[in-house]
């Protein structure tokens, strides 16, 4: 186990900015992470990282940052008709993704391009293209710093909700995942009636629809509209799209009748946040070196020597005008450092 000090953390999160970690190290396995939580010098604040794709720095970190880095992809049950996992935290989300779709399992090709690792999908319950991943979620197994013993909470224990889960509230802090058991279908069942998907797929009627087949409509689809975190800073999806009372949506419907929304159960209405905010004029408009997408409200860019302070400011801003348009409040899905 090294330790590193003053560590630059631009090579470990998506938006780029330049912060530095007082304390820096990886950890490979559970047993290791447990080491490095246990023996942590003075009793520093400490943050686990994965892809770094959801969370933005806005100031160096004073602590100690320990890089998921906790692998493994092991068949534990398979039958006729279904397969079980039990994946790393420290695995490429996509990387699973296409390599389950590769094999004909379906559940999570809808999920195909979304950044980080599998560490961060219970956490935030990602979700895409009208799929969660607690749909497939069996358990998730977790590191207790109370005791550094391993615990396996049952997807019900898991307390999911739209990007929410019990890791976000009462155990934020708490624990550390180590690793996911999913349970995926071969017998294909599609999700294809969000955004364009079916449109896509039925220009070419004659192909068979696969897992692969959709992961890589959804993938046409998301590099269309969202920028590579490679080419152009960002944290994906800032903002969270708002579940609201249908009685709110409805108002908001009557005075924006072609305003995109999508049911949650018979009382709520989804309206997405990049609608929101490109209503309100903020779709392409950039404020010092921050800005948001082109193609997509609800993405804020570093367009070049941003600071997370800068882009904190933004959204800022960006939340007190849809507040102010439409009695919203749209929450960061984020997480802000």
């Amino acid at each position: 186990m090294m330790i590193e000090t003053n560590k630059s953390l631009l090579p470990y999160h998506t938006f780029g900015a330049k912060v530095n970690a007082k304390y820096f190290t990886t950890a490979k396995s559970s047993h290791e992470l447990a080491e490095i939580i246990s023996e942590n010098n003075n009793n520093n604040e400490f943050m686990i990282i994965g892809g770094g794709s959801n969370v933005l720095f806005t100031k160096d970190y004073e602590g100690l940052i320990i890089k998921n880095e906790i692998k493994g992809f092991e068949i534990i049950d398979e039958d006729d008709s279904t397969v079980t996992l039990k994946i790393g935290a420290g695995e490429n989300w996509h990387n699973i993704v296409m390599k389950t779709v590769e094999k004909g399992w379906q559940g999570i090709e809808n999920l195909a391009l979304i950044p980080g690792t599998v560490g961060a999908s219970p956490i935030q319950n990602i979700g895409a293209y009208g799929v969660e991943v607690k749909d497939v979620i069996q358990e998730v197994e977790v590191l207790d710093y109370s005791d550094f013993t391993l615990k396996t909470y049952s997807a019900k224990k898991c307390q999911f909700g739209y990007r929410n889960s019990i890791f976000k509230n009462e155990l934020k802090g708490k624990i550390s995942v180590i690793s996911i058991t999913i349970k995926l279908n071969k017998d294909w069942s599609f999700n294809t009636s969000y955004g364009a998907i079916n449109d896509v797929l039925s220009k070419k009627p004659d192909l068979e629809v696969t897992p692969l087949r959709v992961a890589n409509v959804i993938i046409g689809i998301r590099n269309s509209k969202l920028p590579d975190p490679k080419e152009i800073g960002n944290c994906g999806s800032f903002f969270k799209n708002p579940v609201l009372a249908n009685t709110i949506a409805d108002s908001i419907l009557k005075e924006y009748p072609n305003a995109p929304h999508y049911p949650v159960g018979d009382d709520f209405t989804k309206i997405p946040a990049g609608w929101l905010i490109e209503t309100t004029g903020w779709k392409g408009k950039s404020k010092g070196n921050v800005g948001t997408y082109p193609k997509q409200a609800l993405v804020l860019v570093n367009n070049g020597g941003a600071t997370g302070e800068e882009a904190w400011d933004l959204a800022m801003t960006i939340q007190q005008d849809v507040y102010n348009k439409f009695s919203i409040k749209i929450e960061p899905e984020v997480n802000i450092v």
